[in-house]
């Protein structure tokens, strides 16, 4: 593999990554937690890791996957940076609401409900497309949104029952991580 696409990976993860070690987080404990969502970090996990299993150093890219690769990379950083941005405290690694938690809606929440779930396909895919052959990937995505469905269902529930009625027409009027498909 070209030491440059080496570069593309690191400098992708660590776009991706440094607002969540930026971000200050709520320090109080959730009002409401549900650790069954762990299930759902788990399988993600485990799609990330399916992706690194293979000979990617003895690969070089086509230049559609490099174009195809970058152009993940970037989406999944301008969403991570937006979306920690726009949710700010309330952000947290488990399903749990704050006492004071809102019904985000603004920024990259217009798009789709869980932008940085959105954000975390699009680092899988960009990626995958860098070192990973396409059926391994395919297998990757299948996995990953498995994960994530978990993941969402258990915060969409989470949120229908503080927000009610005000989050209902929102999931009714916004996918939940990808744009258009609801």
């Amino acid at each position: 593999m070209p030491a440059y696409v080496y570069g593309i990976l690191a400098a992708g993860w660590l776009a991706w990554v440094a607002p969540f070690f930026l971000i200050k987080r709520g320090s109080a404990a959730p009002q409401t937690l549900d650790r069954r969502a762990r299930w759902g970090i788990i399988l993600e996990g485990v799609a990330y890791s399916i992706l690194w299993q293979n000979s990617f150093w003895t690969r070089s890219p086509r230049p559609w996957q490099i174009a195809l690769g970058i152009g993940f990379l970037v989406l999944a950083a301008v969403l991570s940076w937006t979306s920690a941005r726009t949710l700010g405290r309330q952000w947290r690694l488990d399903a749990g609401l704050n006492a004071d938690h809102q019904l985000v809606q603004s920024g990259a929440y217009r798009v789709v409900r869980h932008p940085i779930y959105t954000s975390m396909l699009c680092l899988l895919l960009g990626t995958g497309f860098l070192i990973t052959p396409m059926l391994v990937l395919l297998l990757s995505s299948v996995l990953f949104i498995v994960g994530t469905e978990i993941r969402v269902r258990i915060e969409d529930a989470l949120l229908a029952e503080r927000f009610s009625d005000a989050f209902r027409e929102y999931q009714r009027k916004v996918p939940a991580y990808v744009p258009f498909l609801t």
